[in-house]
């Protein structure tokens, strides 16, 4: 019975034997954590709402360290407004783009409203659908927040 009991306690990770390390349970969880990845959908001309994306980017930052999370933020339809060169929020995305930021540009947008990548903020990225880049980072366990 005790070598039964010992087997069990060994399997969840709740002892380990001497010189031996637990490769399951709580323990090991510990150990290797996963990396926060999010997506932030932005597809309103509104500085507002771009304001409370970009302090949300930093919360997070600070919160869980801008070196531990993955964080992007995709512009489409009017959206999009706050991403040209005149924006009063440029300097805010220029910051978030030196802090590991990726803030990425509709490229459909662009050409429906006749925008050039000399028209936008310079450093952000650019795709050819925001949807669908939405859609891919959601595939690939990126948390969605729209604020």
């Amino acid at each position: 019975m005790k070598y039964l009991l010992a087997a069990l306690f060994l399997s969840c990770g709740l002892v380990s034997l001497p010189g031996t390390a637990a490769t399951s349970g709580p323990a090991a969880g510990a150990a290797v954590a996963a990396r926060t990845r999010v997506v932030f959908q932005v597809s309103d001309n509104d500085q507002a709402k771009w304001n409370l994306t970009l302090n949300n980017v930093k919360n997070i930052q600070t919160a869980l360290g801008a070196d531990n999370v993955d964080i992007e933020i995709v512009a489409y339809g009017p959206g999009i407004s706050m991403l040209k060169f005149d924006t009063p929020v440029g300097n805010r995305i220029q910051d978030a783009v030196k802090s590991k930021v990726k803030v990425a540009a509709c490229e459909n947008t662009m050409e429906a409203q006749k925008l050039h990548k000399e028209d936008m903020v310079p450093a952000i990225s650019y795709v050819p659908a925001g949807v669908v880049e939405i859609i891919k980072l959601q595939q690939q366990g990126y948390a969605y927040i729209r604020p």
